[in-house]
């Protein structure tokens, strides 16, 4: 299923995206993948709220959307062939450049159980949606829309409310960083808070930090902002290295995601290797969570013995190592020799060479991104939560945002702060409250990075679509996704059993912001469920819980 939400179109602050869902190819579970770009609003535009598609072809195709007419055409002449050249060629065959595509890579068309979907440089990542276009053989879909009229409930009070919450967003604080550092911005805060993931889970501060963050970005190759359609922050960043061995043209800069997977998580502190490396793992149609963990797995537990060369295809990797990440990489892409089981995902290398899982970093068989719970213990339930939705995701309840000051008083979000953030009962209920705000934001679908008032997001529904809509509906519409995703993977025989934190994540660092400090996952999670009124034995959701969602036939 790829939606484009209801306010895609509407000019409502950062509406512009769409959304891919499916069942996991990694995961078994929900899997979503939201994505920026303009593909969402060029597909609104041909007269679309959103395409399901069924089956598979047994030979590769592509779809062709151009306003009320879809074809399915040959794509065999794209297969083999990155995400870069796919778009350009489909742009010249479709005869208009401002059409938009999202497509597949190799990784896709290899079924890398990670592989993304991309779309101009944007990625649909994380659950494996490219490798689900793959096994369709679906190469990309290239759409153009000439409909610029969206017929709204209520125009001028829509258009007055929009400014009002386009207006706020500008001015907060934390929109301001994104804007001028982009989402790596906060590389040097995180360092010193002690939320930088550093060697591999396993140090709480880092030197040479400063090196990769979006403050020496902007310093050295950042050549302008991008923003995705309708958005008024502008965190993209578009970069040019303009000599030496990673010189490039201008091209898509990585994210804070990327920085700190091919960064400091393998203790490279080389931004232009970072740079190339994101670039290839975009045309590739890889996500550069998972395979940036999966590559910094092999390097911690080659130097822990527990590997050998002879193991890896003669590799030797080390930290800060880039030419054998890259080999690596390549290996996984191709599946060629030990590529073929790093493919599969961390926990297939765990189990291949008798590796506990408590010393490798997945949740839910997934690698968790980057923010690490000894600094942040909202993020233990936002990765050993993740099977409340689509596994281990930052983006789950953001407490980052939270302790950073965004405005969710309205929505009763306790207020959570880095000196209150081991309060383990307020802790819990600000990330139940905050799971069930993301889950509505996941389906409006709007950039989480955009935080006007709730109360504000409430008035542009209301005036966009003429449902009755205030703080309650925000709640309970919040609510009501998220339990429908919960009881999709209860389907999928998900039980709390699989809501662990391996050990990795968890055990006390001796230095930086976090040291001695670590999460009582276990009591946050039995507080959180409580909140959630979910079963801690089945992990099902309460009769009466349900009949107040209106999910009691579900």
């Amino acid at each position: 299923m790829i939606m484009t939400g209801p306010l895609n179109g509407t000019f409502a602050p950062n509406s512009g995206r769409w959304v891919v869902c499916s069942k996991s190819p990694y995961t078994g579970m929900w899997g979503e993948s939201n994505c920026g770009s303009w593909f969402g609003a060029e597909l609104k535009k041909a007269g679309y709220d959103g395409m399901i598609i069924s089956g598979a072809s047994k030979e590769p195709v592509y779809i062709e959307i151009k306003d009320d007419k879809a074809e399915v055409k040959d794509a065999r002449f794209l297969w083999g062939r990155g995400t870069e050249y796919t778009t350009m060629m489909l742009k010249d065959v479709f005869g208009d450049n401002h059409a938009m595509v999202a497509c597949i890579g190799q990784a896709g068309e290899n079924l890398i159980k990670f592989a993304n979907i991309i779309s101009e440089q944007r990625a649909a990542g994380r659950t494996g949606m490219g490798a689900i276009f793959g096994s369709k053989k679906l190469k990309a879909i290239i759409v153009k829309g000439n409909n610029l009229q969206l017929d709204v409930h209520n125009k001028d009070e829509l258009k007055k409310s929009i400014k009002t919450a386009r207006d706020n967003v500008k001015t907060n604080y934390g929109s301001q960083v994104l804007t001028n550092f982009g989402t790596s911005g906060t590389v040097d805060l995180y360092n010193s808070t002690g939320e930088l993931p550093i060697k591999y889970f396993t140090l709480g501060k880092w030197d040479k930090a400063t090196k990769i963050s979006g403050i020496t970005m902007v310093q050295t190759i950042l050549i302008k902002n991008r923003f995705c359609h309708s958005c008024v922050i502008g965190c993209g960043r578009i970069i040019a290295i303009k000599e030496g061995k990673y010189k490039t043209k201008e091209t898509e800069g990585p994210e804070y995601e990327t920085i700190c997977g091919y960064g400091s998580l393998i203790l490279n502190d080389d931004l232009e290797f970072i740079c190339y490396i994101n670039t290839k793992c975009n045309d590739y149609g890889i996500d550069t969570v998972s395979s940036s963990g999966i590559i910094a797995c092999i390097i911690y537990h080659f130097t822990l013995g527990n590997i050998k060369p002879r193991d890896i295809d003669g590799l030797s990797p080390n930290w800060g190592d880039t030419e054998t990440v890259e080999k690596l990489l390549n290996k996984i892409v191709y599946r060629e020799g030990i590529g073929d089981i790093l493919a599969e995902g961390s926990n297939a290398f765990g189990r291949k060479f008798s590796i506990p899982q408590a010393e490798i970093a997945t949740i839910d068989g997934l690698e968790i991104t980057y923010h690490d719970m000894r600094s942040n213990y909202g993020m233990s339930i936002a990765y050993g939560m993740g099977a409340a939705h689509k596994g281990p995701s930052h983006n789950l309840c953001d407490l980052y945002f939270v302790l950073m000051g965004y405005p969710f008083e309205e929505i009763n979000a306790p207020t959570i702060t880095l000196d209150t953030y081991a309060n383990d009962l307020e802790m819990a209920k600000c990330c139940s409250i905050m799971m069930d705000y993301r889950a509505l934001y996941s389906s409006l679908i709007i950039c989480s990075f955009c935080n006007p008032l709730p109360s504000q997001i409430a008035t542009i529904i209301k005036h966009a679509t003429g449902l009755k809509f205030g703080l309650d509906e925000i709640k309970l519409y919040g609510e009501r996704i998220l339990t429908m995703k919960r009881l999709f993977n209860l389907k999928m025989g998900v039980t709390p059993m699989i809501d662990k934190v391996p050990q990795i994540l968890l055990k006390p660092l001796i230095e930086g912001g976090s040291a001695g400090k670590s999460p009582d996952f276990e009591l946050l999670r039995k507080n959180f469920y409580n909140f959630k009124e979910w079963d801690l034995i089945t992990g099902k959701i309460s009769k009466s819980k349900l009949e107040f969602l209106g999910l009691d036939n579900l």
